[in-house]
């Protein structure tokens, strides 16, 4: 006899049994062998099995995603290469290029300026490679084959979250060593490491955009299409330039964007504030911790709902 245990959509994961010919024994049984009855030492067997709880088997199936995301990466190591290319190279653009020509108000280095609205500009791209990722999976059948599997179907959706938060953490470190080769000088201390997580929250509400997108287009070439839609919002944004300096109903417009209150804000924490003149400028800690909840309760029952439509 054979056992297994298996994950099934009860409370708990509960052994199942196996058995064929010539598995039941007569002496513990009394129906004589091959009779494939269970007998009184299989019984004894199966008892001694842990009994795991189901989120004990979530967060199994979550690693597993995790492990298989991050393999891909390792094997395939220039998708973190090009989701990092553009913005070091405007990096070097603007800060190089353009920077003399840049104005910061209040006076200051526009490089202090820009470092903190590109990690934002960085976070805020990685949704595209996010939508990427779950169209691949999902024209390619694999998203159905772990559907059709005995595991927790929010385990699909938690992992590409945590996978994408882990590459996150890469990107916004190999973006600061290089803004610091640049010259860039953060004050050190909590602030830093607030900052730095206030990025990564940023990262955490954009993911269900790209979960959604990716479960919405038909295919990877629509996914890199999206493209399109967020260089504006980058660029409608305090990333590259203060909305004061901007004319006034597009200087509001971007101070209302997401993306301003994440680069204001790690600004102030990097310790590069740029004073606004809006209510939101001058509360731009608050609006960043803000802006990635509104964001995730609006997109991660969309991508849920989604998610759960597709076998339909």
């Amino acid at each position: 006899m054979s056992t297994r245990v298996s994950p099934g959509a009860g409370s708990d994961a509960r052994p199942s049994t196996a058995t064929g010919p010539g598995t039941g024994t007569g002496s513990d049984t009394g129906s004589g062998s091959g009779s494939g009855a269970l007998g009184l030492s299989d019984l004894t067997d199966l008892a001694d099995l842990p009994v795991r709880s189901r989120t004990y088997w979530l967060l199994a199936d979550v690693g597993n995603i995790v492990r298989r995301g991050l393999t891909h990466y390792r094997r395939q190591p220039v998708n973190i290469a090009w989701q990092l290319g553009f913005p070091i190279l405007s990096v070097l653009l603007y800060g190089y290029v353009f920077g003399s020509a840049m104005q910061v108000p209040g006076g200051g280095d526009y490089r202090d300026f820009l470092m903190p609205g590109m990690f934002a500009m960085t976070m805020a791209f990685g949704f595209i490679n996010t939508a990427t990722l779950v169209v691949h999976d999902s024209t390619k059948g694999v998203i159905d084959r772990f559907r059709s599997m005995p595991m927790a179907p929010s385990a699909v959706v938690a992992g590409r979250g945590v996978t994408d938060l882990l590459v996150a953490c890469a990107e916004l470190a190999i973006m600061m060593l290089t803004a610091l080769v640049m010259g860039w000088r953060p004050d050190a201390g909590p602030g830093f490491l607030a900052a730095f997580g206030l990025l990564l929250w940023l990262r955490f509400a954009l993911i269900w955009i790209g979960v959604w997108l990716g479960l919405l287009v038909p295919n990877p070439e629509a996914a890199g299409g999206l493209f399109v839609v967020a260089f504006p919002l980058t660029m409608i944004s305090s990333i590259y330039v203060a909305p004061q300096l901007m004319p006034d109903w597009l200087g509001w417009v971007a101070a209302w964007n997401p993306l301003s209150s994440t680069a204001a804000a790690t600004r102030e924490l990097f310790g590069t504030p740029v004073a606004g003149d809006s209510w939101i400028e001058r509360h731009a800690l608050l609006m960043a911790g803000v802006w990635p909840v509104v964001l995730t309760l609006v997109f991660l029952p969309l991508a849920v709902r989604r998610f759960r439509r597709l076998s339909r």
